[in-house]
């Protein structure tokens, strides 16, 4: 475990993807870009119903039947009673909610998990917290060591880009560990959908161990719906940091609408719309793993569920060396360097390549993989 020294002079990932929406082989960003369903396309169709149905509802009814339809279906079921949820534009906008509370009380020292996407490192950072980098296998085996002083544990879940997940096991130790110091445990869950294995009540052993913690929710990957979605920031009735205040004073709510449409697309992905998504994704990555086959090219995530994927390019080459070849090419892919927040030279040889497309562009995009990296 090191310091944060200073921030990596590079484009931010976010950069890196805006070019991508506009032209060419997009597989840069996480977000859902592929046909729907036929039963989200029965959602879509209803949209002037649905419309109507917002503007006469309340918006609070709304809310809350989104909250509850959504976390029902990713298995979250104790925070439906025991937790306080505020809907947020997005998890971006609840992390920077969260990130101000912190700076508020005065809370300065994060130990946040390495890698991850580097926004959630940029926005800690911007609100003056000094951060020290944990890696996914100590948190994973409890061996990873939290110094004196720390007051936030910070942990991805699944984990962007790697697909790594914190186990009940695991976050039970850690929960425990954070009640014992006083620490606030706080985790991104915004690829939980794509992964049945971290559906288990995260709210339950969080309940047990009786530390402090806050959970940022995440319906923006999951649905190929032009990124409407809604982001929850959940914590405890009880807990002391000025998450609502904060909140108010960013934002008045979510769009009535997009509450109602998120509520729809929940209530599909618990009635077999999840089934759906984890075999569209799967099948995209034997895809991708298979098109790639018999090249010196490989994914080092061999566990990962969610809908990205890292590949590992040749010795000689570089993620972002590779990624800029591509991108004159017409296709875009993201360098791992900006993941790995506190050691960039750690991510250099990966780039990321996103699952949420149509097959048929997936597999160009493979093609001019296999086209760049072949020796």
């Amino acid at each position: 475990m090191s310091d944060l020294i200073g921030r990596p002079a590079f484009p931010n990932l976010t950069e890196l993807e805006l070019p991508a929406l506009e032209s060419g082989i997009n597989v840069a960003d996480g977000h859902a870009r592929y046909e729907p369903s036929v039963s989200q396309h029965k959602i879509i169709d209803r949209l002037p119903e649905l419309f109507c149905q917002a503007a006469e509802t309340p918006v609070s009814v709304l809310d809350r039947e989104a909250q509850r339809a959504y976390l029902t279906a990713v298995g979250q079921h104790s925070a439906l009673t025991g937790t306080e949820v505020l809907s947020c534009y997005s998890s971006s906008v609840a992390m920077e909610i969260f990130s101000l509370a912190l700076m508020t009380c005065g809370v300065r020292k994060v130990a946040l998990i390495h890698p991850t996407f580097d926004n959630i490192p940029d926005i800690l950072t911007r609100a003056g917290m000094h951060l020290l980098p944990v890696a996914e296998d100590h948190l994973l085996d409890g061996t990873a060591g939290l110094p004196a002083g720390i007051e936030v544990l910070f942990v991805t879940t699944p984990n962007n880009p790697t697909g790594w997940i914190l186990s009940r096991d695991a976050l039970a130790h850690w929960a425990r560990i954070c009640a014992s110091r006083g620490i606030i445990l706080a985790l991104d869950t915004s690829f939980r959908g794509f992964d049945e294995r971290s559906c288990y009540d995260h709210f339950s052993v969080l309940a047990e161990s009786g530390c402090r913690y806050v959970v940022i929710e995440d319906t923006g990957k999951l649905w190929p719906a032009l990124d409407l979605k809604v982001g929850f920031l959940v914590f405890p009735p009880d807990e002391p940091l000025p998450l609502r205040r904060v909140y108010t004073e960013i934002l008045l709510g979510v769009s009535p609408l997009v509450l109602l449409l998120v509520r729809c697309f929940a209530e599909d992905a618990g009635e077999g719309g999840f089934a759906e998504l984890h075999q569209f994704i799967r099948s995209n990555r034997d895809l991708l793993r298979g098109r790639l086959a018999g090249a010196e090219i490989h994914s080092p995530d061999q566990a990962s569920r969610i809908s990205v994927e890292r590949i590992a390019v040749p010795p000689g080459m570089s993620g972002t060396q590779v990624s800029s070849a591509l991108r004159r090419r017409g296709v875009h892919v993201l360098p791992c360097g900006q993941f790995h927040w506190a050691e960039p030279e750690a991510g250099a040889q990966f780039v990321r390549v996103a699952l949420s497309r149509p097959p048929g562009l997936l597999r160009a995009a493979a093609d001019a993989i296999l086209g760049c990296l072949r020796p």
